[in-house]
């Protein structure tokens, strides 16, 4: 009997080496907070890092971003140790994207592209896939040139540079009649997403934002009793998600959106219009921040810009600090090494100066219920009062 052969099957998973060019104005303690970030996003995206770059620079290299002592060194270790791409925390221009690619023989990933990748992974509805695709082909047409490559290797003569420039351009006009068909079936989702809403407008409307990972969806599924998808990687909702909630006799509709990140790619805000129009139409936004983050104070300026970014920054606000409990266990345990006898509480933490700046805000976490129901006390109070105004005799 002939011997059984067994294949396998599974794939191993992608290495990535992380590359960052911050400014000299940059701390050290920044970049590798934005490295971190970098690094969740590649194993969101479901590849592994196994080595950090840093070059500090005025400015990128035009050609290859970072300096050729860099690239060189870069080049040595990713041949080393046999890596299957370079992740950039900034975007490249299509030359750079080329320029290192040409040199380095492997795949080369930016921002951009990564959080596309992710977005493409999380995508769920149609209308989700429709945004991610539109999206990538935006991003894809100024780099086509990079997919004819091969070109390149040949020698010039008869027959060689015409054809190239002809795929070149085929390609072209075919990704413009894709970006347009998606355009068009995007514009029928706008119109069943507008009358959707139009149906629903005298309801008031509570929308849920915050940067990336703050816990946004476990918020939602607490208020709304319902089974949001949560989980603690990046961008864990792409689509955006909308219940009846019921407070004190009072009804609203909660939307739970897509996170903010800093660098969110532009042509992924174009895409995403109509999911932000959840935000950009709704009487209240509960703007959810994970204080337990040592850079939770620049989330919410990146999130407040994105908010002024899609006509947003005008709307009413209730501020949500949510993962006290983290919080309260990191400041304890530093205050131990410090030596300090007396530890911190929730009521000193809401006495800083984030409840006196960011007022009204609410104390929170999420995961371990704590708070939740001055949760729900304030943002009853704050739908009634919408409600109330907007239907007097109902009083």
């Amino acid at each position: 009997m002939a011997k059984q052969k067994f294949y396998e099957t599974t794939k191993p998973q992608e290495t990535a080496v992380l590359v960052a060019v911050p400014g000299y104005r940059q701390t050290d303690e920044q970049t590798n907070e934005y490295l971190d970030e970098l690094a969740f996003l590649t194993e969101t995206a479901g590849a592994r890092t196994i080595k950090r770059f840093v070059q500090k620079l005025d400015k990128p290299d035009r050609a290859t971003f970072v300096g050729s002592g860099k690239l060189d060194e870069i080049k040595a270790y990713v041949q080393e140790h046999n890596v299957d791409m370079v992740i950039f925390d900034d975007d490249l221009s299509p030359s750079q994207v080329r320029n290192i690619e040409r040199e380095l023989q492997i795949k080369i990933v930016d921002r951009s592209l990564l959080i596309l990748d992710i977005f493409a992974l999380r995508a769920k509805t149609a209308q989700a896939h429709a945004q991610v695709e539109m999206a990538q082909y935006q991003y894809l047409l100024p780099r086509l040139t990079n997919l004819w490559t091969h070109l390149s290797k040949q020698k010039g003569g008869i027959g060689m540079k015409g054809p190239g420039e002809t795929e070149i351009e085929t390609d072209r006009r075919i990704v413009r009649e894709k970006i347009t068909l998606l355009k068009e079936r995007l514009k029928k989702f706008e119109k069943q997403n507008f009358e959707q809403r139009k149906a629903r407008a005298a309801i008031v409307r509570v929308a849920l934002v915050g940067y990336t990972n703050v816990g946004k969806s476990t918020i939602m599924n607490l208020l709304s009793k319902s089974d949001v998808f949560a989980e603690n990687k990046l961008f864990a909702t792409v689509d955006a998600t909308v219940r009846k909630v019921v407070l004190d006799n009072i009804p609203f509709l909660l939307s739970d959106t897509v996170g903010f990140i800093r660098k969110l790619p532009t042509k992924l805000i174009e895409s995403f219009k109509s999911t932000l129009d959840e935000i950009r139409e709704a009487d209240l936004l509960l703007h959810v921040v994970d204080v337990s983050h040592p850079s939770f104070e620049e989330h919410i300026e990146v999130v407040n810009d994105t908010l002024k970014d899609i006509n947003a920054a005008e709307k009413p606000v209730l501020l949500v600090f949510n993962k006290v409990d983290l919080y309260l266990q990191k400041r304890e345990q530093e205050m131990q090494e410090e030596g300090h006898e007396t530890l911190p509480s929730l009521d000193d933490l809401k006495a800083t100066y984030m409840a006196k700046i960011h007022a009204p805000a609410l104390f929170i976490s999420a995961t371990n219920k704590l708070n939740i129901e001055d949760l729900r006390d304030e943002l009853q109070r704050r739908v009634a009062e919408i409600h109330f105004e907007r239907y007097p005799n109902n009083v």
